[in-house]
Formats: structure tokens, C-alpha cells, sequence
């Protein structure tokens, strides 16, 4: 009898164990809470991320990665044209985590108002990195949106979207500045969002101008 008690704790045991591997091999499993990240890189074509499915499909990618890929992800991007997009109706309703578990925002409103908790200490990777930003060896505080400051297209004929995010060789692209500083204390130089106009769509262009194709990423679900 004590044997076969011996024997079932310790079955018990190593099932736990081998479950506790499995999660840790996954990275945290569908229990991850992250629902907000900043690529880690960009996908190697600059402004070309194969339109708003291609990056919406690297945001899941990165997102699996990390553990958190069961969640529908989102790149906040707007488009142009008659059948234009608002990144803030791409993303879900909120409220957002950072891999840290940091609150971002609560809502969409929240998001895109001052109150929102989103500056470069929060705006971190999905694997948990710090991205640069101004005043740092490499300058990469750009970030790719396409968008007004209240995440919605730019209006006018000019190209604020990379061709819609499918050129590296035409165009230009509205980035903004994830850890909120600039050339000056205007509005602009402190958003994250909406800052300024990119030289070129082009990798080299992007990053002369202050960053490295980076985007955000947000978990609609």
C-alpha cells in the first residue's frame, strides 16, 4: 500500500514537471498576458510590409514567439484612398498590456489622450526590450503609423503610408515617437504616434530619420 502511494506521487510529480517544461519551452503559454508590443525589428523591406495583412501577419508572428500568439493581433496602421483605414479601429477596445504587465491604456480614448501610459520605459518589444530612442547611441524612436494624432488617416493626396505599406522605393510614412521626445517640446515631437513625415519608405531612409521600420502591435481579442 505505501508503495503504491510512493509510486503515485511520484507519477504525480513528474507530471508536473514535465508540464511546467512544456510551458516554459512555449514562453509562457496562452497565459501570457501581453496585449501591446513594439516589433522588435522590422520585416527587411522597410516601409513594404505587405499591406496591412502582411503586418498584421508579423505581429502574430512575433506574438507566437513570445507565448502570446493566441490572441488576434493587430498592427496600428492607417491606410489612404477611397477605402481608407483608422488604425484606432483596427485594434480592439483595450484595455492594453506590455510584456511586463504594464498598463498602456485602458481604452481607445485612453490611448489617444494624455493620459495614456505609453512612453519609452513601457514601450518596450514583445520580448521585453527597451527600444532606443533620442539621446541614445542609435536613434530608432520612430515608429511607423500612418496616422493622425488621433490614429485615423491622414487626409490630402500625399503618401503618409508607404503606398499603404506595400513600397520601400515610393512615398513617405507619418512615424511617431515612442519615447515621447524631440527636436523641441512642440505637440508633435512628443507623440507617439503622430510626429513628422519620414525621408523615404526605404530601409536607409528610415533610418536617417530616426528609426528602423519598427511598428506597434495590439491584441484586438
Amino acid at each position: 500500500m505505501r508503495f503504491q502511494r510512493l509510486l503515485a506521487l511520484t507519477a504525480c510529480a513528474a507530471a508536473t514537471l514535465l508540464a511546467g517544461c512544456a510551458a516554459s519551452s512555449s514562453g509562457g503559454g496562452a497565459g501570457n498576458p501581453m496585449t501591446y508590443f513594439v516589433t522588435s525589428s522590422n520585416p527587411g523591406q522597410g516601409g513594404n510590409l505587405g499591406g496591412l495583412a502582411g503586418a498584421d501577419a508579423y505581429c502574430q508572428k512575433l506574438a507566437s514567439n513570445a507565448g502570446a500568439g493566441g490572441k488576434a493581433w493587430r498592427a496600428y496602421l492607417s491606410t489612404q484612398g477611397p477605402q481608407a483605414v483608422n488604425a484606432r479601429d483596427r485594434i480592439g477596445k483595450g484595455p492594453w498590456l506590455n510584456a511586463k504587465g504594464e498598463a498602456i491604456a485602458t481604452s481607445v480614448d485612453n490611448l489617444h489622450s494624455p493620459g495614456n501610459n505609453l512612453n519609452k520605459k513601457t514601450a518596450i518589444t514583445e520580448k521585453g526590450d527597451v527600444v532606443a530612442g533620442r539621446g541614445d547611441a542609435v536613434n530608432m524612436h520612430d515608429i511607423l503609423t500612418g496616422s493622425t494624432a488621433e490614429g485615423r488617416t491622414v487626409p490630402g493626396s500625399a503618401d503618409a503610408t508607404c503606398g499603404n505599406w506595400t513600397s520601400a522605393t515610393t512615398g513617405s510614412a507619418i512615424v511617431g515617437h515612442h519615447d515621447r521626445i524631440g527636436l523641441n517640446e512642440s505637440a508633435p515631437m512628443k507623440s507617439w504616434n503622430h510626429s513628422h513625415p519620414s525621408k523615404a519608405c526605404d530601409m536607409a531612409a528610415l533610418k536617417s530619420t530616426g528609426g528602423d521600420g519598427r511598428f506597434y502591435c495590439f491584441a484586438a481579442n
